[in-house]
């Protein structure tokens, strides 16, 4: 029984590596606009899903499909979105939109949190408020817009926390990993929007 624990353990270890590497290749594809990014986020999602359905966060899990089918959005997005079905180009929301999204994703939570505090969810408030972010904020990927950046950071701030605690140390590492990466996507992605500011006549 014992052996067959730790071979369960180890092959979710093996799991969680290789899914953490795919998406540390996601988010440096991503900063380079680079549309192979979606095929890493793809198949990181897949393993992932595995993964936090085991770790009973169960929001995480519904997360993870949602990835998968941004994936397809987000590759064709980049791929032929846009007036001229070139690709979308990098955009900035105005502050109101900002707010209505916050206060949607706010509300959302509190609600999704209260529904899953009747169950064995782990930090049912917490996993509901990440999950509904992250939901909104890769759709803000997917459309290039500046800000998903700065959302990003929030998230995985929180992020680290939830996954330590469940144990998930791989998966938090990364996520301390990623607020680094992602100051490098704000300062990339805002380079290239001035740039593409300049060359519009």
């Amino acid at each position: 029984m014992l052996d067959k624990l730790v071979a369960a353990s180890v092959a979710l270890s093996l799991i969680e590596a290789v899914a953490v590497l795919l998406a540390i290749v996601y988010l440096v594809l991503a900063i380079r606009q680079n549309l192979s990014c979606w095929y890493a986020a793809f198949a990181s999602s897949l393993l992932y899903l595995w993964i936090f359905f085991d770790a009973r966060l169960y929001m995480e899990s519904v997360l993870q499909i949602f990835y998968a089918a941004m994936a397809i959005y987000g590759w064709y997005q980049w791929r032929f979105g846009g007036g001229e079905r070139e690709g979308v180009h990098i955009v900035v929301w105005q502050p109101y939109r900002h707010a209505t999204v916050i206060i949607g994703v706010v509300i959302l939570s509190a609600a999704v949190g209260r529904a899953l505090s009747s169950t064995n969810a782990a930090f049912p408030y917490l996993d509901s408020f990440t999950t509904i972010s992250a939901i909104v904020t890769t759709y803000m990927v997917a459309r290039k817009v500046l800000e998903n950046w700065i959302y990003w950071f929030v998230i995985d701030s929180l992020s680290v926390y939830l996954y330590a605690a469940r144990e998930l140390y791989l998966t938090a590492a990364l996520f301390l990993f990623y607020l680094v990466l992602v100051v490098w996507g704000f300062r990339a992605w805002l380079r290239d929007l001035r740039a593409q500011q300049a060359i519009v006549p």
